[in-house]
């Protein structure tokens, strides 16, 4: 579907206003943060590290492809044999007993999980009682549910904002003449830079200006990486299945990269049955021009060069991404017959940008750090690679020019139970040695006290009208919230920035918020250390707000970006200001949700629990001094369950934006 401009915004009186208040609240939280949080403990490990080579596959390019009719097909969802209903916790077991995604059959309709697959010990710990989940030595842990104040909704927009829809389900099962799945969630990514705004999502492609004007696409996933169709509905024929989305433009090479997980588990000729990273580097600064595409193996078997770990083959699951100055990294949390918790991939920036040019493909070094923080309750998982708005954050970061060059990650510590008030921050140092034939990098690693967060609940919705959900007899559905891992983490004035879903409580009344933090960096001698200097929580009295992301830029203001929803709000897209690296207690709605979410996950006649799939993750990053942002949100209020509002199996579209924080 094409985009529209919803709304440009101008300075008013409000926007003075806004700033004004902006500066008070700085000044007050400046003072309340007075505190310094202690950290719990300081440690570096030695992790095993393995090397393979990357494999081309082709040069594409981001196009418009034909769009379908849009008429329901059989089979509508990817419920291929094998693919599992819930890849996690096998249902009835009183133990982590993981269910293999690639090899357990089922007998629901669809895979309501196959990738953003939940960590077995939070998936058990936010089922069981309070009587069943293990016992502490501390009589300060598990510590109490945060009990936070409220934001308030406000009804104008920060300074320099326009907003525009973007791809939608419609545009997904459309795409590629309509040989694709209905797809949920839609896991939005976005990227901008030199003109260009690229957004993708499960499972297609767009590039628009910045004025949000379409420029090409949409194109499905599956044709630009180079690979078999979703679908081939004359045949039936089943391509690779692709998921979770990222994309980036690293404004020190002037180059785009987009990522995506495959699981080549096809009828297609050639398919091989592994699992690997897909990586497409532009060769240009401009995104309609051609792009190279990579992929490295994941499968962790001990074949075609990767390492062999227990229970694999295994699945990759949600490849992360970031950058430093001279690597491109992705982590992932794999699965197979076990969790075997987070791993990370180094490439050398400069060496993959020669190679999309016609250069040899690099080497890719693979670090296990599942057993890191085992002596802090569990394997590790989702640790968050960082990027940053621009180069001078890297050039000016001290612990990176004493270091070699350093890429540092967050992640979360929520094992054993539903709150948590610990997070860990992570350093690869020495990353200037990718650009050898032989790399030395060394993972380090610092646990450190924060604020608490703990494990969310489903997030309600306003009821509206669900024309798929009242065919089935059903009634509204909540969204899922997944877990409280962390998000996407940026690298600004010294600071890395990210925030976790949370449940937590506003007046006494529980609802799902989001927990964001702030984490200085830094090296004593060889040995990297952390501390807390920005944290807080975003909350609204009787409503949930989900899946943040934090777009900063290299003045220390931006916005956290992501959905709102409740029994006041449908499903939508909203922000929140950051001022000098401090967040405003107030909520902006960007796009305003227009109806329920009334997708097929979330039903029992199509193998759902009564809990959609929603989000897994929002998007928000700096160009320049704008930041730019987008999130999932319902766009059309649709009475019946067919084009051109909808399509028949779901309702959900995107909408992206782009503010000026407090530039004036």
């Amino acid at each position: 579907m094409g985009v529209g401009k919803i709304k440009s915004g101008r300075r008013t009186k409000a926007t003075f206003v806004q700033v004004g208040f902006a500066s008070l609240v700085v000044i007050g939280v400046a003072l309340a943060f007075a505190f310094t949080q202690g950290q719990a403990t300081g440690a570096s490990a030695t992790a095993p590290q393995t090397t393979q080579q990357m494999t081309l596959i082709g040069a594409s390019t981001i196009h418009s492809t034909p769009l379908g009719s849009g008429a329901v097909a059989n089979p509508e969802t990817d419920s291929r044999d094998g693919e599992g209903d819930g890849p996690g916790i096998k249902p009835g077991s009183s133990a982590d007993v993981v269910v293999r995604p690639f090899a357990t059959s089922s007998t629901s309709k669809m895979p309501r999980h196959r990738t953003n697959l939940p960590i077995p010990s939070k998936f058990a710990a936010s089922r069981a009682s309070a009587a069943a989940r293990p016992n502490t030595s501390s009589s300060t842990f598990p510590p109490p549910e945060p009990n936070v104040p409220a934001s308030f909704v406000v009804g104008f927009q920060a300074p320099g904002f326009a907003g525009f829809n973007g791809l939608s389900h419609v545009d997904q099962r459309l795409a590629n003449g309509g040989n694709q799945f209905s797809l949920e969630p839609p896991d939005q990514s976005l990227c901008a830079g030199n003109g260009f705004v690229i957004e993708t999502v499960n499972d297609v492609i767009q590039v628009y200006s910045t004025r949000g004007t379409v420029l090409v696409g949409v194109e499905d996933m599956n044709s630009f990486f180079g690979l078999a169709t979703q679908i081939n509905r004359t045949t039936l024929v089943r391509g690779p299945f692709l998921s979770d989305p990222r994309c980036f433009y690293d404004s020190q090479t002037q180059r785009w990269f987009v990522t995506e997980l495959m699981e080549d588990d096809g009828g297609n000729p050639g398919a091989t049955g592994r699992n690997f990273n897909l990586i497409a580097v532009s060769q240009t600064a401009d995104p309609t021009q051609p792009f190279t595409v990579f992929k490295y193996d994941v499968t962790d078997d001990g074949l075609d060069g990767t390492p062999s770990h227990p229970g694999c083959p295994c699945f990759g699951d949600q490849p992360l991404f970031g950058t430093d100055k001279f690597g491109v990294y992705q982590t992932t949390n794999e699965f197979g017959d076990f969790f075997n918790g987070a791993q990370i991939y180094a490439i050398s920036k400069a060496k993959l940008v020669a190679a999309a040019n016609g250069g040899p493909a690099p080497i890719v070094l693979g670090i296990d750090a599942s057993q890191q923080l085992v002596p802090f309750g569990g394997e590790s998982y989702s640790i968050q690679p960082a990027t940053a708005p621009g180069q001078d954050d890297w050039d000016h970061d001290q612990g990176g020019s004493a270091h070699g060059g350093v890429e540092y990650f967050l992640s979360a510590l929520q094992f054993v139970d539903t709150f948590d008030n610990r997070i860990a921050v992570w350093a690869l140092t020495n990353t200037k040695s990718l650009n050898c034939s032989s790399p030395n990098l060394t993972l380090a690693f610092d646990v450190l006290s924060s604020e608490t967060y703990g494990q969310p609940n489903p997030a309600s919705q306003k009821l509206g009208d669900i024309p798929l959900g009242a065919s089935f007899g059903e009634g509204l559905v909540t969204l899922n919230t997944n877990d409280d891992r962390m998000n996407q983490v940026v690298f600004s004035q010294g600071i890395l920035f990210s925030g976790v879903n949370s449940l937590l409580k506003v007046g006494g009344a529980e609802q799902q918020g989001i927990a964001w933090f702030g984490v200085q960096p830094s090296f004593k001698g060889s040995t990297l250390t952390g501390r807390i200097v920005r944290q807080g929580y975003v909350a609204v009295k009787g409503n949930d707000v989900l899946f943040p992301s934090l777009g900063i830029n290299d003045e220390g203001n931006g916005v956290i970006a992501y959905t709102l929803a409740g029994n006041g709000f449908f499903p939508s897209a909203a922000y929140t200001d950051i001022f000098a690296g401090f967040a405003l207690p107030i909520v902006h709605i960007a796009g305003a949700g227009q109806d329920s979410d009334d997708g097929f996950t979330g039903y029992v006649a199509e193998g759902g629990d009564g809990t959609g799939r929603w989000g897994d993750y929002s998007a928000a990053v700096a160009d320049g001094d704008r930041i730019w942002f987008a999130s999932e949100y319902i766009p059309n209020k649709c009475t019946t369950n067919a084009l051109p509002c909808r399509t028949s199996l779901a309702n959900w579209g995107t909408f992206f934006a782009t503010v000026r924080p407090f530039g004036f």
